[in-house]
């Protein structure tokens, strides 16, 4: 039996916001990353990927019309955090990130794209957000061991202004960060899918709803 989407954004959203360090916590996400969720939600909706109009359509029940209901914010919030998941803390690299992603998703918003290409614009959206924050700058801002390595990442800061290196986390973080794309993904691909122009089609008995 698989989950309900709303269990798997109402998921996300709480993994998400993890951050896992010298205490566990769960900061706020950024204003910019509402915008960002916002846009994609559109993208998702435009490119015919989410159609939210078959959630509540006549032919499904009250009671699945009423998890449908559920399902829209539940996909805002998860894309919030998945957002929030993937944008660096500090520095220079954060603003340029963001800025990245609003223009990406401009331009997905804009096209024509189908499904298959949405979601592979949010593969490498999201997929590239990660390996840079967990993986690359993880990897420079974790503290070193060695003499080499405390040189290099002094003379890294040094060249940087120090506007490059992040917080550090625990490696249990990206592990967390993983998981949650990956439900994130299986959401987004179990989502109710609309035909081209939009129409909803008529009532058949048969839920179009992947439950």
């Amino acid at each position: 039996m698989s989950l309900p989407c709303s269990v798997v954004f109402l998921t996300v959203a709480l993994l998400g916001g993890l951050r896992i360090a010298e205490e566990v916590s769960w900061p706020p996400p950024p204003l910019f990353t509402l915008v960002l969720a916002l846009l994609l939600v559109g993208a998702l909706i435009r490119c015919r990927t989410f159609a939210p109009e078959h959630l509540i359509n006549e032919s499904r029940s009250t009671p699945e019309r009423g998890n449908g209901v559920v399902i829209l914010p539940t996909v805002f919030v998860a894309s919030v955090q998945a957002f929030n998941l993937v944008t660096l803390d500090t520095g220079l690299p954060r603003a340029l990130l963001v800025v990245l992603f609003f223009i990406l998703l401009l331009n997905t918003l804009a096209s024509s794209a189908d499904r298959s290409q949405l979601l592979g614009s949010l593969l490498v959206i999201f997929g590239s957000g990660f390996v840079l924050k967990f993986i690359v700058l993880s990897a420079l801002s974790r503290s070193p061991e060695g003499i080499l390595a405390r040189l290099f990442q002094w003379g890294f800061e040094e060249l940087t202004l120090g506007m490059v290196l992040q917080p550090e986390l625990d490696v249990s973080t990206g592990y967390v960060a993983f998981l949650t794309f990956i439900l994130f993904a299986y959401g987004l691909m179990r989502l109710p899918v609309g035909e081209p122009g939009g129409t909803v089609p008529a009532a058949t008995g048969t839920s179009v709803y992947r439950r």
